[in-house]
């Protein structure tokens, strides 16, 4: 397994799987709002059970986890640290293969996993953070940490966004973000057109089948189920929405070398 060259453990450097756990935890806490599920973790890195038992196991060995049985994971600071910058250096990935090579916001996600741990020099990221023109957002609307670490609560907008399968008939509001970054959950939302960024309302919904009828954009209108619902954040409110649109701005790269970049097309 290759190592890390920004962040030692003891005597050891920090592994690329190392990362992705504490990429992988930092990213559940951040949905869920609590600790990591272990069975959720096994979920997303698709890895089994005792895999994930051992593993967490040498984290909390390593001060970069707290496992509570029956709870859950919980980074420790240190490991925050570093899951931090992972993620920076991923979603800045995303922006990258989105904004500059125009690669689908689909396929992003599974692209930057590739490449995040190859980009571990700060120059080089602080360069392609302004190429980018510091963008706030991934593609999918998820905030990206500035260099410093976490972003004040709020700062984005994201701590007041609500799954919008919690809103009831009639509410709507401004999609921020998008939680579940799987390829064809993608594809279906870009197909609809529920991207970061649209105006969506709650026109109905039917319990017996899941299916939340809604309306996008003032006037196109779409039946999409509970899962799908659940993945997609908005912000609610007047004043609130227009600050959601400012957030969810695309930046705009900066010309590089005659580079000829377009408008990255959700």
């Amino acid at each position: 397994m290759r190592e890390r060259s920004g962040y030692v453990l003891g005597e050891q450097q920090v592994t690329d799987v190392v990362e992705e756990y504490l990429e992988t935890i930092y990213r559940l806490q951040e949905k869920e709002g609590d600790s990591a599920k272990t069975n959720e973790i096994v979920k997303w890195l698709n890895v089994v059970p005792g895999t994930v038992t051992n593993t967490i196991e040498r984290l909390e060995k390593e001060g970069l986890v707290e496992h509570e049985p029956y709870r859950g994971v919980k980074l420790t600071e240190k490991g925050r640290r570093i899951a931090v910058q992972v993620v920076r250096r991923h979603r800045l990935s995303e922006r990258l293969l989105t904004d500059i090579l125009h690669l689908d916001w689909s396929k992003a996600h599974e692209a930057a996993c590739k490449i995040e741990h190859d980009i571990d020099d700060e120059e080089i990221i602080a360069n392609l953070e302004e190429v980018l023109g510091h963008p706030k957002t991934c593609p999918h609307g998820n905030r990206i940490p500035p260099k410093e670490g976490e972003l004040v609560e709020g700062e984005s907008g994201a701590a007041s966004s609500v799954p919008l399968s919690n809103l009831d008939v009639s509410e709507g509001g401004v999609i921020v973000r998008v939680t579940d970054e799987d390829a064809e959950m993608l594809q279906y939302l870009s197909k609809l057109g529920l991207v970061p960024g649209v105006s969506i309302e709650i026109l109905g919904k039917e319990p017996s089948d899941g299916i939340i009828t809604v309306k996008s954009q003032g006037s196109t209108i779409h039946k999409i189920s509970e899962k799908a619902a659940s993945v997609i954040e908005v912000l609610v409110g007047g004043k609130v929405a227009k600050q959601a649109k400012k957030i969810v701005q695309k930046p705009e790269a900066k010309r590089s070398r005659g580079a000829d970049f377009g408008e990255y097309e959700q």
